[in-house]
Order: C-alpha cells, then structure tokens, then sequence
C-alpha cells in the first residue's frame, strides 16, 4: 500500500465528466509491454550492448572494462530510438546488487528500490515489514530521520508501496544532489532497518486503553478488508492458485492475522528477503555524472556496508531461490474448468454489484501477444462506440456501468481479469455467460479494421504523449517486472520497452489474427468468475460482530491489562519521540536552488480586441510568430510554447450566471459532451458514433470537466480540452466549436447517459471519500455552488428526477440543457489557452478566427467568479457544526475540519502559512509523529484553501477520530505556547520540501505551461510567481510560522470556530457524537440511502441506443 497519506478525491468538478482517454476505469496500471521475438528487436536497436550472464555456478564471465565498473559489471544498455532514453543494467559481483538506471534529461530525479517478496500467508509480513523500514536503521536509529533527510534534499519525503509480488520503495528530488545524498541512507534502512517492538506497536498493531485494536497498519487494513475490490481479489487468488502458492496471499495482512503478528515474524522475513542480490535499485533522471556516479556512490558507501554483514556472497548465493520464478509459486497450472463463485460485501444498498471475470493470458515474455490484448480490450470498451460498452452499457438500461480488462503479470503466465461495475443484482448471476457469448458473436461477426486501424494509431499517439511527459513512471514498472520475471541477462528488457515497434507490426495484422487472439483467450478457455453481492444482512453483523470482538477483549484482558496495553503503547511513544540532534540532520546539506533545471515556457496573453492589454511581458519571438497571423482577435487566448510534439487547447467557460437550478445539469451535460450527434459548422451532420470515431481518429486525448487539472481549482469555470498533434490543430480548434455549439440533446443520448449515472450512483456511496467530500460541500458551499450541484448528495436527488422527466415530458429536458448552453457559451466569460509547440503552427491565431469569428462578439471580458463567493450560512461563519455520516461499507472514518483561513492567491501572508502547513505534514514530521505514529490513522494533513478562504485538517482511515483530534490540537497548541519545540532544522526541511513541490508542479512540459495559464490568466500572477515564491518561503522565520499557526490553526480545533464532517461505520457514529458534543459541536447525525424499488422504476425505461462518457485516467497506486 503507498505509505504516503491518500487525499481526499478532487473536491472540485462533478463526479461525472467526460474525457477521450482510453479506459473507463483504471486500477494501477499494467507494466508497458512490447514486441515481436526477442531477436528482431535486438537488431532493429543500433545501440545494444550484449548481456553479461551468471553461470550454473553463480560466477560471472569477465569482460573488457568498458562493461565493468569498480565491482559492477554491465549486464546490458541501450538507447531506444524513438526517445532519448538511455538504459544501462549492471550488476554487483560481489553482493549480486542490480543498478539499473533509466538516462534522460528531466528536474526530477526518480527513485524505485525494489524487494521481490514472497509470503505464503496471510501474516501481513511484506506489508508490515515495509512499514517498519522507515523507523530507523542500524547507522540511523531514529524514527523517521530518513524522511527529516529526504524533505532537506528537496524532496517531499519517502514512500513505498507493497503489491503481491515486490514491495517498492521510491523517493523523487528536485536535483541529483539530494538524491545521491540520500541514497545510502535509504539503502541502509531497506537492509539493515531497526525493527523495534516499539516500532512494531505504534506502526503494525496495538491495542489501547480502551480495549480497541489500532496501528498504522491495521487502520489501512481495517478500511480495506471488508470493501468489495478486497473480498473478491482474495477469493479470485485462492482459486486461481494452488495451495502452497504465494499469489494465494494477502500480503497486506488479513485483521485476524495481524493481531497475533509478532516482530520476531518480520525479522525472521526480512532475513530471507531483503537481501543485495533480492533487491534492484532503479534509477530515472539525469546524473550529471553519468551512471558512473551512481555506481561509484553504491560501492564505496553501501558495499562495506554489506561486506560487514557477511552479504558479499556474489550473484546467486548457494541455495538461493528466486522468489515466484524458482518456487512452489512457478507452479501455476491454468484454469482447468470453469468456476464460479459469490462473496458477499456489507452494503445496505442492494441494488447492483460487481463481477470479475479471470482468463488465463500468455507467458510474461510473449510480449507481441501481451499488446496485442491490450489494444484488443481497448477496442472492446475504449469508447462509446466500442462493442462491448454500446452492448452493456450504452442503453437506457445499463447492465453495468464500467468493463476494465486489466492484466496482473505473474510467474508462469500472466493472468487476464476483467472487471465488471455497477451490475444490477438480477443480472449478476448471468453476467460472465452472456460476456461470453458477446465475445463470440464480435468473433463470428468479425472487427471494424478500419476502427482497429484508429484504434492502434490512437493508442501510440497516447504513449508518444505520456513518454514526454513523463520517461520514468512511463518505463518502470517495465524495468521492474523484468527484475521480477525476466530473464538474469536483462536480454528481454529491451523488448520490454521497444513500444514502438510493437504498434508497427499490430498495424499489419489481419481480421483473422484479431480473431484468432479473441478465440484464443476470451472464448475458448476456461475462466474464474468471483461475483460480488451486496449484503445489508452482512453490515448488520460486521457491526454486531466486531462490538462483540472487542467486549471479549476487553474482559479477557482486565483492566488490569488494559492498563498494561496503554503503558505498553506511550511507552513505544516515549521511545520514538527521542529527538534527532541537530547534527546529524545539518550534517545532511541542503541542495542549491540553483542546480535545478527548470523548463522554458514562452508566454503571449491576448485579452481581445478592445480590452486591456494584458498586464505581464510577452515573449518577444512568440509575439511575432502569433503577431504575423492576421489582426488580433476579439476574444481572450493566451498561448504558450514548450517543446513538444503535441498542442492542446482549453476553452474555460464562466459558470457565474447560470441559474442555480441549471446547475445539476452539469453532471450531465460534462457526461455525454463528446459523445451526443451534432451540426458541424460545414452542415454535416453526424450521429454520436461518428463523432466518437473522427474524435478518436484526429486527436490524442480530450475532456471536459469543472475547473483547472494543473493546478486544481476554479470549479466555476467550465473547462473542454482537447490534445493533438501539431498538425491536427485546426481540426482540435474546429471540433471544440462544432461540440459545443452544434451538439444535439437527442433525448436517447441523455437517457442513456442519465441511466449510467443513476447506476454508479450506489457504488459511488460506498467510498468514504465520495460521501465525506459531498456532505462537505453541502455543508459549507450554498445552492449558486457548481461543485455541490455536482457531488453526490445532490445528484443522488436530481438524477432520478431528471430519468423521470425524460419519460414524462423529454421536451422540457432537452430545453433545460438548451438554456444551459446559451450560458455556457455567454462570449463574455469565455477565456481559450494554446499550449505546446505554438512555433510550429503555421497559423496559431487565425484558424480562431475562422472558427470561433462570428460566435463570439467583441464585449468586456467578465472576472472569474472564485469559490468564495458560493459559501453557504455555515461556510461564512463555520462554528460550532458537525455532521456525522454513517455509511456501512467502511470499517474507519474519513474526517474533514474546517475553519476560516486566507483568501487570495497573493495574500502576504500565504509564504508563512505555507511553510507552516509544510511544518506541520512534512513526513515524520508533527501530525505524522503524533497521529500516524500513535497508531490512530493511516494519514493526518492540514490544508489551505486559498480560493475560498478555508484550513482544514483531516483523516483518513482513523482509527480512533477523537484521540487523533486531539493529538492534532495538542501538536498546534504545544508549538504555540512552546511546550513542543520547533527546531530550525525542522523549519528548513519544510522549506526545502516545498521546493520540490513547486518543482514537481513544473516538472513535465505540459504542466509548466498550465502552471503558466493558470497563473497569469486565471490568478492574475506572473508566470514564475510559483519559483518567485521560493525567495519568500526561504525569507519565513520561525516567529512568522508560529505567528501563523497561532493566527489561524488554534482555530481548527476549537468548536467555537470550527465545523467538522466525518463518515464512519455504524457503530462508531454514537461514540463521536457523544465526543463531539462534549467539545462543543451541535451534533447532527446523517445517513445514505438509496430505495433500490425507486431506482428500478426510474430504470424502466424502453428503447436502447449507445452513449459514453470517459473517466480520465489516473495513476493510482495499490
């Protein structure tokens, strides 16, 4: 699981939009995979240098000294030939270590430390180890030091992730500097860590005073465990895994099993496991050095380390196994007949469940074939036009809401699960039969090549993106999985990567090879189907069951023993509460400002014809390159350049004047946007499909969604984006007119898209996140507010109404959206921004005129409206109010408190507000130490939202919400009075963490240049204001950021100034109610409900045709 605390889901935009990306829903994304044979690639790539191989013996072959380095030999490097990746793999002689680093130019330096790890039960151990690795190591004793070094080397401290097979550690910097300092301190906490038992109490399991289980550990799992993704991923292991399998576990660690966990367990674990040659550090970013500097830092400070320990042993000690690939877990036989299987989940709604679906795929390294499923599932269910999505859900009676194929790399052969959202309960049980039959059918009937043919160029388009973007998150999980499964002469990484030639030999493929793939895997095989029921019977007894867990507890322990377990908990507080002396961490320097490399952006703002002039400095070459295209436009576009292959434009549009009771149409409308019929400007006329399939064909990627993406904010603004190729940007700016000024809200296409949401509506109750976020806004935001309009309490009332509406009068419906639109495209609030290679437009400013001319009128350009000017009664004056959510799905709780803050984006007072937000979340920092370490949750963070004026602080998955409360007011009131000390070296690790933030924020091409728009146009700040702002935050002393947490933290934690949400489980409600009104709250207790007879009547609706929106992909972990 990420270490790192898990913030809340955008608080801004609806919870449905529309975008073109590629999947409907996206768990942690699959290693990237490629190529024909092995040996075709080797000779398509110039520069390939052969691998170096262990014998039978575990010696290695000697080589000339261009593939040796001190005690690392190459094992293999190349340079791909579409990107300036430059991979280079080497391994130690001696201690087997493996160094692989990803060469390209970039700000940020990446780090991924990788374990291969292997349990074969449900103990927990790799997850709990990983946990137990950042509280000290041998040569650094104290708790969290490693991240007090990593937020002084401008980095935002450490983070690791534990999956079935490997745990991860990574770490990223603004520079190399800190980087390489950091780095053997790193490695000395992975092999060599403290593992404590009072390391073990706060952080994996204890059970307090009051008879209750807590720990870091055990609120992650507690908040997990008995959710829906969690019950049937287990059940679909251990049927696809034989007894005595690894994949059979859960490694995170089931309740039951932690409890009775020991220390003595993960220490005897990490013994076996975590050893040099069971460990690949893998490194992306520029090294001024080279890789020579690298390896030249590993074997002079992180080899005797290991020779000391007796761990020099070569490549492959004697007896060594490698984990997965040399086991019981290599084991894996396939599917043999077909199996279906229930769970249950606690859900009081029993409307609709999931399904999960798992095929066995091909080896790991048949990597033409692994693509070519890729783009196969792509085709399926990419779009609204896809088979599988105009079959299941692009009806006015959805059968699901979402089909993902994903794919798990595993030992053996690689498994192929897809999973099925949202799907009615009567339906449930038949799902996997009729998918069946609809591959089938696809296969009698045969592929669209044409479509297949857009489909293969879309997708390389996207990776071609992506690669820009970001180079590292692009190829490591690649660079992993081969440390993982490859072969030892690294002679299958570069096919792992070779994307490119991948799509040359797809495009080749006929009918009856796609055929032949679909036949192979999805039609002839045997599969495992796990089908997840919702069960209010099951959140009844979950509840009853765990009061009466905890009641035995607590008479078996006494309150003699309770007494015992609470001195055993302050007593593992009190050890790691010891201060780091201030010369171990000043003996760690703070990198120069100066060595980081920040990217260019040229900016030109044209406010319009008869406006005023932009206030900030044009780029003179920009200005003449846009300047020669014809006169200026009387509308706002701000243009900026970076180096690119790609531009895309963004259209902004005001939401200030839209009547309040447009405003949950929003959701809607943002849903079906790129996939309605409309009137191009030419008189064309197309149906949805063939707008969906020209969209997919001529540009990369688009959305339409509330507020900016980069940075996040402005939910009053309405906002398209479509990318492209350089070539293809008239095309982009022509579609963004015809979409929104010659859609057609035929009323099939909005009943369909209205039944999608009315069916997703239940799953999305589930998430303690969504319920917290849509009370919050409810709570502090009044009915002017787009982002209430769009969460989930007021669309759980408005969708049903507007389904019934279409069936009674559709007429009234399609003139509400009508209305909508002429407010969307009201020409005084509508702002354009260009971005990418505007030097490379032959016609940057004209083709606007052409298109967008006599749509928009020359008129004074309207301000923006900001999110402070949409604040309820309460979020005027936030005192004295609670609201306490219970939802049955979730096991912890998730809380948001709130007082009044600063509003402004150029408040003086932000760089000490700033800094001491940093103070206070910085990893291993107070709220870690005092919240997260105490065991009471799995994250604890304050933050300032500067549009509407609020602080906050927040949980996610406590354990024990009031206790952390209260440990937040005791850290804020202590540095107040100076009961808690605040050393200077701690005011310095936050600043230098802010700089890799501001760093992170401008580390990719594409978001330097939406940092650019959005200051300059939207904040009315300079360009760089954010780099600008690094001057300031170095200038705060600890009297500013005292001042500042005395000025507006002290408030959060008073009832008299405050207002606090919180969603729980059912039993929990009474306990923190009763708390909360002791501390002064007016207490109002809320519940979810949705009656699954409403929906079914709203559901019943005739006639069927195809419509979709898109989720944007997202990059989150496991």
């Amino acid at each position: 699981m990420l270490r790192a605390l898990i913030p809340l889901r955008q608080r801004f935009g609806c919870l449905f939009s529309s975008s073109g990306r590629r999947k409907a829903y996206t768990p942690p994304p699959p290693c990237l995979r490629v190529s024909p044979t092995i040996s075709q690639l080797s000779k398509r790539c110039a520069h390939v240098q052969p691998a170096m191989s262990p014998g039978a013996d575990g010696a290695v072959p000697s080589f000339d000294i261009s593939k040796k380095f001190g005690n690392f030999d190459l094992v293999r490097r190349f340079k791909l030939d579409f990107s300036d990746v430059e991979v280079s793999k080497w391994k130690s002689r001696t201690t087997g270590l493996t160094v692989v680093h990803l060469d390209y130019e970039a700000p940020i330096v990446n780090g991924y430390f990788v374990v291969a790890t292997e349990i074969f039960d449900d103990s927990g151990c790799p997850h709990t180890l990983e946990h137990l690795v950042f509280m000290g190591s041998e040569q650094y004793k104290y708790k969290g030091i490693i991240d007090h070094l990593a937020n002084r080397g401008f980095s935002n401290g450490t983070n690791a992730w534990t999956d079935t097979d490997h745990t991860a550690y990574t770490v990223s910097t603004a520079g190399e500097q800190g980087f390489l300092q950091l780095l053997p301190i790193y490695l000395d906490h992975i092999l060599y860590p403290t593992l404590t038992k009072a390391g073990f109490v706060t952080e994996v399991h204890h059970i307090n005073g009051e008879g209750h289980d807590s720990g870091v550990v055990y609120s992650e799992m507690q908040g997990r465990e008995n959710t829906s993704g969690d019950l049937m991923a287990l059940k679909m292991q251990r049927l696809l895994n034989p007894p005595g399998s690894a994949y059979r576990s859960e490694t995170g660690g089931l309740m039951e099993a932690l409890r009775v966990l020991t220390i003595e367990q993960i220490r005897q674990y990490h013994g076996t496991y975590y050893v040099p040659h069971n460990i690949s550090l893998i490194v992306c970013g520029k090294l001024s050095s080279g890789t020579t500097s690298l390896l030249k830092l590993i074997e002079e400070q992180v080899e005797p380390r290991i020779a000391d320990h007796g761990q020099n042993q070569g490549v492959k000690p004697p007896g060594w196994k490698r984990p997965f690939v040399e086991t019981k877990s290599a084991e894996r036989t396939g599917i043999k007949e077909n199996v279906k299987e229930t769970v249950e989940f606690p859900e009081k709604d029993e409307s609709v469940g999931e399904v999960m679906i798992n095929y066995m795929g091909p080896k790991p390294n048949a990597f033409l074939e692994r693509n070519a499923l890729d783009i196969l599932s792509t085709y399926l269910t990419s779009s609204p036009v896809a088979p599988l999505n105009k079959e299941y859900i692009e009806t006015e009676s959805p059968l699901c809401t979402y089909i993902y194929f994903g794919e798990d790399t595993h030992a053996t052969y690689v498994d192929l699960p897809v999973y099925v959202g949202s799907v009615p309960t009567e339906h449930i049980d038949t799902f996997g039969e009729r998918l069946r039959s609809s591959f089938k059918r696809i296969a009698e009937n045969g592929f669209d090549m044409e479509r297949m043919s857009m489909v293969i160029n879309r997708d390389e388009r996207q990776f071609r993106s992506k690669l820009e973007s970001d180079k590292g998150d692009t190829f490591s999980g690649s660079v992993m999985t081969d440390f993982l499964y490859g072969k030892e002469d690294a002679s299958e990484l570069l096919p792992a990567m070779d994307e490119i030639n991948y799509y040359n030999i797809l495009k080749k493929w006929t009918n009856a090879e796609w055929v032949d793939l679909l036949q192979k895997y999805y039609i002839d095989p045997p599969s495992v189907t796990v089908i997840g029921k919702p069960s209010a019977d099951m959140a009844d007894k979950l509840e009853t069951d765990e009061k009466v867990r905890i009641a035995a507890q607590k008479e078996k322990l006494s309150p003699q023993g309770l007494w015992q377990k609470a001195k055993e908990l302050e007593d593992a507080k009190a050890e790691h509460d010891k201060p780091i002396p201030d010369h171990i961490l000043t003996a760690f320097p703070v990198p120069d400002v100066k060595s980081i490399s920040w990217i260019t952006v040229k900016s030109v703002q044209e406010s319009g014809k008869g406006r005023a002039p932009a206030k900030f400095e044009a780029d003179p070459e920009l200005v003449r390159h846009v300047g020669k295209d014809g006169e200026e436009l009387p509308f706002f576009v701000q243009y900026d350049h970076v180096q690119s292959d790609f531009v895309t434009i963004h259209a902004f549009f005001s939401l200030a004047d839209l009547p309040n009771r447009l405003r949950p149409y929003l959701s809607v409308y943002l849903a079906s946007f790129f996939s309605l019929p409309i009137k191009r400007s030419t008189g064309e006329e197309l149906s949805h499909e063939e707008v969906v399939n020209r969209l997919d064909d001529e540009t990369v990627s688009y959305e339409a969604n509330l507020g900016t993406a980069i940075p996040s904010g402005f939910p009053e603004l309405l906002r398209v984006s479509i990318k492209t190729e350089v070539g293809m940007y008239e095309k982009a700016v022509a579609w963004l007119k015809d979409l929104l000024y010659g859609s057609q809200f035929d009323k099939e296409r909005v009943q369909v898209t209205v039944a999608k949401i009315l069916q997703s509506l239940p799953e999305l109750k589930r998430d303690g996140n969504t319920v917290l976020t849509s009370f919050y806004t409810d709570l502090l935001y009044n009915e002017s507010s787009s982002t209430r309009a769009g969460a989930l309490l007021a669309q759980m009332e408005f969708i049903p109404k507007i389904a019934q509406q279409l069936q009674e009068s559709p007429e009234a419906v399609t003139n509400d959206f009508e209305e909508l639109r002429k407010y969307i495209i009201e020409p005084s609030g509508i702002r354009f921004s260009v971005s990418g290679n505007i030097l490379g437009l032959r016609k940057p400013r004209d083709v606007w005129r052409k298109h967008f001319g006599s749509a928009i009128s020359e008129m004074p350009l309207a301000p923006i409206k900001l999110t402070s000017e949409s604040l309820s009664d309460v979020g005027k004056n936030p005192v004295e109010r609670a609201v306490i959510v219970s939802l049955p799905t979730i096991e912890s709780s998730f809380v948001m408190q709130t007082t009044k803050g600063i509003q402004g984006f150029a408040h003086p007072e932000y760089p000490a507000l700033r800094v001491a937000m940093e103070v206070l979340n910085a990893t291993e920092s107070y709220l870690w130490r005092y919240i997260r370490g105490s065991g009471l949750a799995y994250g604890a963070y304050v933050s300032a939202d500067i549009e509407s004026g609020f602080i906050s602080f927040s949980l996610y998955r406590s354990s024990n919400v009031i206790q952390g409360f209260e440990q937040a007011a005791k850290v804020v009131r202590g540095l107040v009075d100076g009961s808690i000390e605040l050393p200077l070296t701690t005011i310095d690790a936050a600043k230098s963490s802010i700089v890799y933030g501001v760093a992170k924020a401008v580390s990719t091409a594409s978001r330097a240049a939406a940092v650019s728009f959005s200051n300059q146009a939207l904040k009315g700040l300079p360009q760089d204001s954010n780099v600008k702002l690094l001057e300031k935050y170095q200038a705060v002393t600890k009297d500013d950021v005292l001042a500042s947490l005395k000025k507006y933290f002290l408030s959060l934690f008073d009832a008299s100034s405050s207002v606090a949400v919180i969603a729980t489980a059912p039993g929990k409600v009474d306990s923190i109610s009763e708390d909360l009104s002791k501390l002064g709250f007016q207490v109002e207790k809320r519940t979810l409900q949705v009656d699954p007879e409403d929906m079914e009547d709203v559901m019943d609706v005739d006639g069927s045709e195809s419509g979709s929106e898109e989720s944007e992909e997202n990059d989150d972990s496991r």
